[in-house]
């Protein structure tokens, strides 16, 4: 049973990271567009968080310091400065769509306006990262969000046409959508999978909870079964629209579009399970992306911080938070669409990525700071390949979108 919970940190960071508003929306998208022809993607996408994690999380577990302390360290004043400003900003985006995202679900629960969801998902958000402790946090988000395996579940259900599916994995972009439409939506569906709170989340929550040397086995196994399990259900929901959807030329929009496959493929027990694992997935990506506003700025300039610190013992980390939640509320409340949010911030993860990767790539080759535990060869390779292609799809990102009007 310990070695169950140990994995949930991992199982938390990838449903709120692979499966937040965003990416339920963008997959379902893509998949009522594109079928499975960008599900590559998905699968190179899984790869490289996976690297990037891990690195991070062994250069937390070793050293014992987080993302953005090393930041400051490895890239000066002024351009750690700008990695900073890149990072919070795209994180406080982020927010604001998870928030409404939240308040999104909710409204599928319970027909009530997603506005008027907004100020209590805020405020539930908060209340968990000051009330709740870390474990009891991670470990029934994580668990409560495993409810969206019901998409894969309806994939199933809804008899799959392997042919078919094969078929479109080998094309490139489908009958009347343009090469640059497919591009932006396979830099979205790339900037989505290593959106960089992921990370900031990831080797924070390891400082919090005290890994050492020791941990090393622990922080390898909730990357390899958090990240790939949200790939896999991102792929089960591109699925389930490309298998009903695409042939009606429905092209999705709101999330309440998300869960007509899973409603037409299992009925009201399967969907009222799904609704419950958005809620939980949506919550735990506010949750993350929260904490990850108060690390970016607490780690870079040495303030107190921690969610097992009381309020008190680190004011500017609590009041960072407490701040960027009520930005995203007061965003939220001019009425802009919080799934569109989401996916302009995707797309600026993906221009800011580089800026992120790069130190973790430096630190976790240098023997100062990990003695023998630095990237094998093998590994080290593969870390510098990414970041080729992460540099590729930042320099693409904007460009695609602007040519493609978001992808439209």
């Amino acid at each position: 049973m310990k070695r169950l919970f140990a994995v949930a940190l991992g199982v938390l960071t990838a449903i709120g990271g692979f499966l937040d508003i965003g990416d339920l929306v963008t997959n379902a998208v893509v998949g009522s567009r594109f079928g499975w022809s960008l599900a590559w993607v998905v699968v190179v996408g899984v790869v490289g968080i996976c690297l990037f994690a891990q690195m991070a999380g062994r250069v937390a577990a070793v050293s014992g310091r987080a993302t953005f302390e090393l930041v400051r360290e490895r890239m000066g004043p002024r351009l750690g400065l700008a990695n900073l400003a890149a990072s919070f900003l795209i994180n406080l985006l982020t927010l604001t769509a998870e928030v409404g995202g939240i308040a999104l679900a909710l409204q599928l629960a319970s027909s009530v306006h997603y506005l008027l969801w907004v100020p209590v998902a805020a405020l539930a958000v908060w209340l968990v990262i000051w009330r709740v402790g870390f474990d009891l946090m991670e470990n029934v988000t994580g668990l409560v969000g495993l409810l969206l395996v019901g998409f894969a579940v309806a994939f199933f259900l809804l008899g799959p046409d392997w042919t078919q599916l094969t078929d479109q994995l080998l094309q490139r972009a489908p009958h009347g959508e343009s090469p640059a439409t497919y591009w932006f939506y396979a830099v979205a569906l790339f900037g989505a999978a290593l959106t960089p709170y992921e990370v900031f989340f990831f080797s924070s929550g390891a400082v919090e909870e005290g890994w050492s040397s020791e941990d090393l086995a622990q922080s390898r196994l909730n990357v390899l079964v958090g990240f790939p399990l949200g790939g896999l259900l991102s792929l089960t929901i591109a699925g389930c629209a490309a298998l009903t959807l695409m042939p009606l030329g429905v092209e999705v929009t709101t999330l309440s579009q998300v869960v007509l496959p899973v409603a037409e493929a299992g009925g009201r027990v399967l969907l009222i399970a799904i609704i419950l694992g958005v809620v939980a997935a949506t919550f735990g990506a506010a949750l993350e992306t929260t904490l990850s506003t108060g690390y970016t700025l607490a780690q870079f300039f040495g303030w107190s911080w921690g969610k097992f610190r009381a309020p008190a013992e680190a004011a500017s980390f609590h009041i960072t938070m407490i701040v960027c939640l009520l930005v995203g509320v007061a965003v939220l409340a001019t009425g802009v669409d919080p799934v569109m949010v989401t996916e302009i911030s995707v797309v600026f993860s993906a221009v800011a990525l580089p800026l992120t990767y790069l130190p973790i790539l430096i630190v976790a080759n240098d023997p100062d700071y990990l003695g023998d535990q630095v990237n094998p060869r093998l590994l080290n390779i593969a870390g510098q390949a990414y970041f080729v292609l992460i540099l590729v799809a930042s320099v693409a990102a904007i460009p695609l979108m602007i040519v493609t009007g978001v992808g439209r």
